[in-house]
């Protein structure tokens, strides 16, 4: 590649970087191009699957801030840039590993943090934003419910309360 072309492939890999939720960093030698197309259609359309060289890669992470990628850069990478819910992506790619052996988890970089390869697959593990906020909105509407049956309940209390003393009154008189 002749230097301007280099230079286009940095200031691309670079906005990429910027723009990504999080890197995952896979090797995908052994992997045939229909499984590649695979794994592209399940990681959707906010992920981007792209393979480039080590070292423009390298240059264009230290560019976009992300340092300590340098390590795991070594020997065919492909890249995955995601934009949005990257738990899901981890999902994604953990699971076509499993169903791939060819598919190496190298690591990741997600909210500063940059992901060895076992970091990258505990990723996976985490509960998803939707699910989280799932959980929470269940939790908030019990709470609810609690707080509601417990206001009811001491004016319930006081009404049978006022009850039995009317009856044991009536009963006496």
């Amino acid at each position: 590649m002749k230097r301007p072309e280099k230079e286009a492939v940095v200031a691309q890999l670079t906005e990429q970087f910027r723009n990504a939720d999080a890197v995952y960093l896979t090797e995908y030698r052994g992997l045939t191009v229909p499984q590649i197309s695979d794994l592209r259609e399940k990681l959707g359309r906010d992920t981007s699957y792209t393979v480039a060289k080590n070292t423009l890669a390298r240059i264009a992470a230290k560019e976009a801030g992300i340092e300590g990628l340098d390590e795991i850069l070594a020997g065919p990478t492909a890249i995955t840039f995601v934009k949005g819910d990257f738990i899901e992506a981890a999902k994604v790619i953990r699971d076509f590993a499993k169903d791939n052996k060819a598919l190496v988890i190298k690591g990741a970089a997600a909210d500063g943090t940059v992901y060895d390869a076992e970091g990258a697959k505990k990723l996976a593990d985490l509960k998803s934003r939707p699910q989280l906020l799932a959980e929470f909105a269940g939790d908030v509407k019990a709470t609810m419910a609690k707080a509601a049956y417990l206001f009811n309940a001491l004016p319930t209390k006081a009404v049978r309360t006022i009850d039995a003393l009317r009856e044991k009154q009536e009963k006496a008189a």
